[in-house]
């Protein structure tokens, strides 16, 4: 099979890809986006700078969601987007959420208000965080006969594996999905016709 060779420029990510994969499938395998199957109001759009004449047409779904969000020049769904051609494709993601900024923002705070905390405080804190640890340290070993029951887990997990690609092969397009159906072949055999001499000896 052929394959395209994928840049993301915002995270300076790039390599080769095979032909037929989705981009929301390639963001998630290059690790840049810590995200599950695209959602209903899909939060997966992305700018494809060039190479945009080696993906598929926009389906329905994507002309859907642009028409009423607003459609900038070269936007596309990562989970609709589907790589038909080798070539190169530059794409630039979104930037991150707020919520993300958020969370490392509460950090900087908590650092901070432990740092104005008078001594005695601190290490009543730090104690606290120590008790935690060991309590955590505990539990595990507890724990730990169940760990021969983690094979039986890769049973499961590979299970679910097969589920989970099924389920994803449902959720692709439709367009995508009439494409890709098998064609029926004939055998080329041709079914065996009674001698014309045999016929005349059965009369």
């Amino acid at each position: 099979m052929a394959d395209a060779y994928v840049t993301f420029e915002r995270e300076g990510r790039e390599g080769v890809v095979a032909v037929g994969s989705y981009l929301g499938d390639v963001i998630r395998r290059f690790g840049i986006a810590d995200q599950d199957e695209c959602n209903t109001e899909h939060d997966c759009v992305v700018t494809v700078k060039s190479g945009a004449e080696f993906l598929s047409e926009p389906t329905s779904v994507e002309t859907e969601h642009f028409s009423t969000s607003g459609r900038k020049t070269g936007q596309r769904l990562a989970c609709h987007a589907k790589i038909e051609r080798p070539g190169e494709i530059v794409v630039m993601t979104q930037e991150k959420k707020k919520e993300e900024k958020t969370a490392e923002s509460t950090s900087d705070q908590f650092r901070k208000e432990f740092a104005d905390l008078p001594l005695d405080q601190k290490i009543a804190e730090l104690m606290k965080l120590e008790a935690i640890a060991f309590g955590d340290t505990v539990s595990y070993i507890a724990n730990s006969p169940f760990k021969v029951f983690e094979k039986i887990g890769d049973v499961m997990a590979d299970f679910g594996m097969k589920l989970e690609n099924k389920a994803k092969n449902a959720q692709r397009p439709e367009e995508h999905t009439k494409s890709e159906e098998p064609k029926t072949k004939s055998s080329g055999k041709k079914k065996a016709t009674k001698p014309e001499e045999n016929k005349t000896k059965d009369n």
